[in-house]
């Protein structure tokens, strides 16, 4: 990062004061009154609100509010506050549809306009708002490519609805109503209560997941990643998320100082023991990449061998993440992590202070509670985000196993050329128990976008056949799919990955305990089909999905699409 200022010393004002200050920034100065600049305000440090407000789904739909509360901390701390907005797209509405070939894409969008407003407009340090999934790993790729002081603040988790219903239980009950265990009153009376009001969705899916991830990172303040989206400590939160930037600046802590190694460990390690999605797998790697530390699948596998997974959270557990934020959120579980050896405790934070002095006060969760377990008594006693390698994923692959499913898996191929065939042969009751359903060419280049597939894992559970089907795709998953479940698949189809060659019947085996995937087919058998084989047609000939699938890496990379000497 180029040291840049209007003034020797003035490291606070690195880049605003290039903008307001000196005779020829007139006309800059001009336009910043007109949008409500005092001629005070021009002496301060200007902190951009990145806001990723929108009415498009409830996961963002209150961030406006929060963007002021962070706007007031920011001016009251001594800076000048400018909110702007990004976009974000809705995973829960468009799943299932060609919508959702755009989710992906949307981290990259989304880290590109923030990188391109505080870049354009000089601010020289910023406060990012996410809801929605895509949204979190976004505004953390910003911050590690501008390296500016910045702290980013989660919107928050939904209550649940009624009976404890969230969206996972809609997308269930459609398959409910498929095998005929549900009527389509039940479901309509499941869809209209599912969704109280504002905030992300309520289990460890996506969200929440890359909201403690985060938090574990140390770019959040302590207990962002576990606050209800409408509460006073969220609102609280980001007024002192917008303090916090200023102290930053004063300080000179950029995120290049924060985000380290032992950093990225600890995140993993906080993702492991909550549970968390697959999706932190990829969305991890991607940050790291930005970040430019060294981070691939093996080391989800090394620091998966020694942790255990502690919480009994949905999907595949029984409780709500509105339950584990009323018991203390997730501060007293890296407490109980970093008291066992597990995590990092001198990594930087955006407190000013390390991991350990954050955490030293922190009280143990109240007697009781069965929501966190012990390390006596695990959930899992390693790793459930399982990376598989074998002749169907040569660069890997991302399974979800709890442990509840088993930890294998043998049956025969199903194969599909796209979620929405699988989802209709799935329904339709044509995918029975000892399956294995192939959805192929819903990569990140093939999709383009690289979907997750919460439609057909939820059909499947709807169906009965959670622990009787398995599911391998080089698309991905929702956090809120459970079940044997396998994404990630590398190099994918599009790419003439072994996953194209896969034909119906064909014996496969997923054996989580020995890490591998296994195509029951002869190498000179497959060498075959690959001279029959054809590339998919072209990407889209225009648009931001055409220019993902030319610029975007292998899933096992990240799927980003920057290189790394990028800025």
């Amino acid at each position: 990062m180029t040291k840049e200022g209007s003034k020797p010393g003035d490291s606070a004002r690195r880049y605003s004061g290039r903008v307001v200050d000196g005779l020829s920034q007139a006309p800059s100065r001009a336009m910043l009154r007109a949008v409500g600049f005092s001629e005070a305000d021009f002496a301060r440090s200007q902190v951009g609100i990145a806001s990723t407000w929108s009415m498009v789904t409830p996961c963002n739909m209150h961030i406006d509010q929060l963007a002021r509360e962070a706007a007031a901390g920011v001016d009251q701390a001594g800076g000048k506050a400018v909110i702007f907005n990004t976009i974000t797209v809705s995973d829960g509405i468009s799943m299932g549809t060609p919508g959702m070939r755009y989710s992906l894409v949307s981290r990259e969008v989304i880290a590109d306009s923030i990188e391109t407003v505080v870049g354009a407009e000089g601010f020289d340090g910023f406060v990012a708002i996410g809801g929605c999934d895509k949204n979190m790993p976004a505004c953390v790729m910003a911050m590690a490519r501008l390296n500016r002081p910045s702290v980013f603040v989660y919107g928050g988790t939904i209550r649940p609805g009624a009976e404890r219903r969230d969206i996972v239980s809609v997308f269930e009950a459609v398959g409910g109503v498929a095998s005929g265990r549900l009527t389509n009153a039940q479901l309509l009376e499941v869809e209209r209560t599912a969704i109280p009001g504002p905030g992300s969705c309520g289990g460890m899916y996506t969200a929440n997941t890359m909201a403690s991830a985060i938090e574990a990172l140390g770019l959040s303040l302590p207990d962002s990643s576990a606050q209800d989206a409408i509460s006073d400590s969220k609102h609280q939160d980001c007024r002192r998320a917008g303090a916090a930037v200023v102290e930053l600046l004063r300080r000179g802590i950029r995120p290049s100082d924060i985000l380290c190694r032992e950093a990225f460990e600890n995140a993993i390690t906080a993702v492991i023991a909550l549970g968390g999605s697959t999706n932190a797998v990829l969305h991890l790697i991607a940050m790291a990449h930005e970040a430019r530390v060294p981070l691939s699948l093996d080391d989800f596998t090394r620091i998966g061998a020694r942790v255990p997974v502690l919480a009994d959270l949905r999907p595949s557990g029984r409780y709500a993440m509105s339950e584990l934020i009323a018991i203390g959120g997730i501060q007293p579980l890296m407490k109980m992590l970093l008291d066992a050896g597990l995590l990092h405790g001198k990594c930087l934070t955006v407190t000013g202070k390390t991991l350990a002095e954050n955490l030293a006060p922190v009280a143990a969760y109240p007697a009781g509670q069965d929501i966190i377990r012990s390390f006596d008594d695990p959930i899992k006693k390693d790793s459930h985000l399982v990376v598989l390698y074998g002749n169907l994923a040569p660069e890997g692959a991302v399974a979800k196993i709890t442990g509840k499913e088993g930890l294998a898996f043998k049956g025969v191929a199903r194969v599909f050329g796209s979620e929405e065939e699988a989802q209709q042969a799935i329904l339709g009751g044509k995918v029975v128990a000892g399956d294995v359903v192939v959805i192929r060419y819903e990569g990140p280049r093939g999709g383009p976008g690289m979907r997750e597939m919460l439609s057909p894992t939820s059909a499947i559970m709807g169906r009965g056949l959670g622990d009787k089907v398995a599911l391998i795709t080089d698309g991905r998953f929702s956090g809120g799919s459970h079940g044997f479940v396998v994404g990630h698949v590398t190099p994918e189809a599009a790419n003439g990955g072994p996953i194209a060659l896969v034909e119906d019947g064909d014996p496969i085996i997923i054996d989580a305990s020995a890490r591998t995937m296994t195509l029951g087919v002869a190498a000179q058998t497959l060498a075959q089909r690959r001279t029959a084989w054809q590339p998919p047609s072209e990407a889209p000939p225009r648009g931001v999905l055409s220019k993902y699938a030319r610029l975007v890496s292998s899933a096992s990379l990240g799927a980003v699409t920057t290189g790394m000497d990028s800025p």
